[in-house]
């Protein structure tokens, strides 16, 4: 597995990308033959990429939450979700 870029390199990285680099490190660390140091680096390494999958993801919300009417104008939209 390749290594996990710098940070600024991590957030240029699509959704797509930082999960398969997660869904990785998530393989590595269930396997359980990890050095201990190698597990917080990796865990480390894991969470800032969960991170950057959360913050695109909530980019995407918030621009899903808004619609262009016909005559132009931006309104704002919802979906009532039915448990």
């Amino acid at each position: 597995m390749s290594e996990i870029p710098e940070k600024t390199e991590k957030e240029n990285l699509t959704f797509e990308e930082a999960m398969e680099k997660l869904e990785g490190i998530v393989d590595i660390l269930e396997g359980g033959d990890v050095p201990l140091e190698t597990a917080i680096s990796k865990y480390k390494e894991g969470m800032e990429l969960a991170n950057i999958c959360h913050q695109k993801l909530k980019n995407v919300e918030e621009q899903l939450t808004e619609i262009l009417k016909d005559n132009g104008e931006i309104a704002n939209f919802s979906i009532n979700e039915v448990d």
